[in-house]
């Protein structure tokens, strides 16, 4: 398999591939490589922190006062932050990458938050655990989590009054699409989830009492539909599984959806929903690989962060700062800006955001100092950007970054060769104009610059 394929690859269902390791796969076909990362995946490893306080408060001698809900408010709002700090170490360091990055995909696809920590954690376990299943079955486990019936207030939907928030996203977010149902499907459909609560520790309970027995109308089938039902009858209709494929063709090969593509994608999907020979299917697809699809796609602050800690390890001294920093770039971890998750592509780039991005690379991996900015500027103010910036971003992100890791994994590649290892996409002559007046700079430092690229925003 040639190595720029393995590259896009890697880029696209993990987070980059270090040189060591393409060398090695370089010698393998793409049928093994594919399932040697499937193979990788198929053990399920919950990301959990300790909880111990958390679980104590919510056992049976738990009570409601308001010195104990402000305490547990206090202590979910700490341990969410230590889960997404957990998660991007996770990210930069499982083998199993295509099980993490499809638990990345379906939290912005299955979008859900909530203030209890220990539902959060659940629920974000239980994507885990499904992103390579079935998806039938993953519809019915999420319609039934914790977070999710109280996000979309499926804890309030009653035989006395029945509440359409759930099922109207089930049907527009989840699994069909605007214009594939109606209003009445939707307030059919919402009488078929009447009853859907969950215990104080956040499993799941079927309160029959307030459930609506009758016959629902729903797709022009009549029947005494429960919640699963309706799932089972969304998913009898081709344009689900259309609608979850073109999802996946736009995160993982291409913003401009090739309808053709997505239709092969949809005919194995519709088979069984099996979302494990989907992504196969995708992986061994030979117009994955095509030009037109490698380094057209811009990357996520998460995929950008992750991206940096695999070439060059670096930590945080504070946990806080990373935290800050994803609010910076526009993504926080766990932390949707709405039902419908984030808009992906172009909207990762603003003024603001790209003025960041590019100077990343210097503040995590070089002590927030720009070594090179010349582009027609005098000493002088060179030198006062330099101060601002290292004045600005210096305090703000203290880091502990490892080159003897980088210095490992590149010494075969020339200084020369780093930008075909780190870059997915052609560099323009502007830059490459830019990268032959730094002859004389260290390979590290190199690094740092080819980072600091608009290229290297792209996968």
């Amino acid at each position: 398999m040639k190595s720029k394929h393995i590259q896009h690859l890697y880029w696209r269902v993990g987070f980059g591939i270090l040189p060591n390791e393409l060398e090695k796969f370089s010698k393998k076909s793409k049928k093994k490589i594919v399932d040697g990362i499937i193979e990788a995946s198929q053990k399920v490893t919950p990301l959990k922190v300790d909880k111990a306080e958390l679980d104590e408060l919510l056992s049976g001698s738990y009570e409601k006062t308001k010195e104990n809900i402000k305490k547990f408010q206090k202590l979910s709002r700490e341990k969410t932050k230590e889960l997404n700090i957990a998660w991007i170490d996770r990210l930069s360091n499982s083998n199993q990458i295509l099980r993490e990055k499809m638990t990345l995909f379906w939290a912005n696809h299955f979008v859900c938050e909530d203030n209890n920590y220990v539902y959060t954690q659940n629920f974000h376990n239980r994507l885990r655990e499904h992103a390579l299943g079935n998806f039938k079955d993953f519809v019915k486990a999420i319609s039934k989590e914790a977070a999710m019936t109280k996000y979309l207030n499926t804890k309030q939907n009653k035989k006395q009054k029945p509440n359409e928030n759930f099922a109207r996203e089930l049907m527009e977010l989840f699994t069909l699409g605007v214009g594939n149902y109606t209003e009445n499907d939707i307030k059919e459909s919402a009488k078929a989830f009447t009853g859907y609560s969950h215990n104080l520790k956040g499993e799941f309970v079927f309160k029959k009492r307030v459930h609506d027995e009758t016959d629902k109308i729903f797709f022009g089938k009549t029947g005494n539909f429960d919640g699963d039902d309706i799932v089972d009858l969304i998913l009898e209709k081709r344009e689900c599984a259309t609608f979850i494929c073109t999802k996946i063709y736009s995160y993982f090969v291409n913003d401009t959806i090739n309808e053709q593509h997505v239709n092969e994608m949809a005919n194995v999907f519709y088979k069984d929903y099996n979302i494990e020979n989907l992504m196969r299917y995708m992986m061994l697809a030979d117009w994955f690989y095509d030009d037109e699809n490698m380094g057209t796609k811009i990357k996520s602050p998460i995929e950008l962060l992750v991206g940096l800690k695999t070439v060059v390890p670096v930590d945080f001294k504070s946990s806080k700062q990373l935290f800050n920093l994803q609010k910076l770039l526009g993504q926080v971890l766990l932390n949707p800006p709405n039902v419908a998750g984030w808009k992906g592509g172009r909207s990762w780039i603003d003024s603001n955001t790209i003025t960041l991005r590019l100077k990343l690379p210097s503040i995590i991996l070089n002590n927030a100092y720009i070594s090179k900015v010349k582009a027609g500027k005098t000493d002088e103010s060179i030198l006062k950007s330099k101060q601002a910036f290292k004045k600005k971003y210096g305090q703000r992100f203290k880091t502990e970054t490892n080159w003897a890791v980088f210095d490992t994994h590149f010494s075969d590649v020339s200084m020369t060769d780093l930008d075909k290892h780190l870059l997915a996409c052609a560099i323009s002559s502007h830059a490459s104009t830019y990268l032959n007046s730094l002859s004389k700079v260290s390979k590290r430092e190199y690094c740092i610059q080819l980072m600091s690229l608009p290229e290297y925003q792209m996968c």
